[in-house]
Parts: structure tokens; C-alpha cells; sequence
């Protein structure tokens, strides 16, 4: 296989594009179904443990699908590159598509899923190595 840069970064991205695909499909269904009945603030909430959900199981995909090694560098290097990659697509998203300034879109953030939603970006992006920090203690 690839050298282990490469392969970091094939997994970075590919965490990235599954993860923002299965939000994209979440948010599919949120915003049409969810929000008009329950409001944007329980939408997301109730969104939250899904996403969380396929971030695990997406960042177990990647692990072993680019046979990245438990050490922080590949594990950090592909979740903080589709991290960055994630926010990059959210900005794009809000400020371009929505014709919004980057300062109107914090703003217009529900104030307790926002912070939800902070903590899951910072989960998305550490995910990889949790994995392999709780792989090593369960086999111990």
C-alpha cells in the first residue's frame, strides 16, 4: 500500500466527504421534517447522536481501510485534515451559497446546539485517535 503520508491523507479525505455526506442526508431530512414541527434547537440536538454515530463508525472505516497506525501523527493528521476540510465546506456553504458574512452565520448559531455542535467538530476531528487510545485500553 501507499507511504503513510499518503495514506493519511486519503483517509483525511475520506472521512471528511463521508461524514459531510451523511450530515448532508441528516440535514436533508432536519430541515424539511424536523424544524417546522420542533424548532432548529431540537432539530439539531436531536441530530447530534446520529452524526456522532457515523463519526465513529466512519472514523473506524478509515482506520482500517487505510491501515492507519495507532500513533497520534496518522491518526491526528487524518482527523484534523478533514477537520479543516469540514469547516472550509461549512464556511463555503454558509458565506457563499447563503449569501451570508462569516460573522452573520456565528451569530444566527442557536446558542446551546451551536455549542453541541462545536463539541462534535472537536470529536469529528479527534475521533481517529480516540479510537485508537480505546483499542489499546480494551486490549489491556
Amino acid at each position: 500500500m501507499n507511504n503513510l503520508p499518503t495514506r493519511t491523507i486519503k483517509a483525511g479525505i475520506t472521512y471528511f466527504a463521508l461524514v459531510f455526506g451523511a450530515g448532508f442526508v441528516l440535514g436533508s431530512i432536519r430541515v424539511p421534517f424536523l424544524v417546522p414541527h420542533l424548532g432548529e434547537r431540537v432539530a439539531e440536538l436531536i441530530e447530534m447522536p446520529f452524526m456522532f454515530v457515523a463519526i465513529v463508525l466512519v472514523a473506524r472505516f478509515i482506520i482500517r481501510r487505510y491501515s492507519l497506525p495507532a500513533n497520534a501523527r496518522a491518526r491526528l493528521g487524518a482527523g484534523l485534515l478533514a477537520l479543516s476540510l469540514l469547516v472550509a465546506a461549512e464556511i463555503l456553504l454558509a458565506v457563499a451559497l447563503q449569501d451570508r458574512t462569516l460573522g452573520e452565520y456565528v451569530a444566527s448559531r442557536d446558542p446551546v446546539s451551536g455549542i453541541v455542535y462545536l463539541a462534535m467538530l472537536a470529536l469529528f476531528g479527534v475521533m481517529p485517535l480516540v479510537l485508537a487510545r480505546v483499542t489499546s485500553a480494551s486490549h489491556v
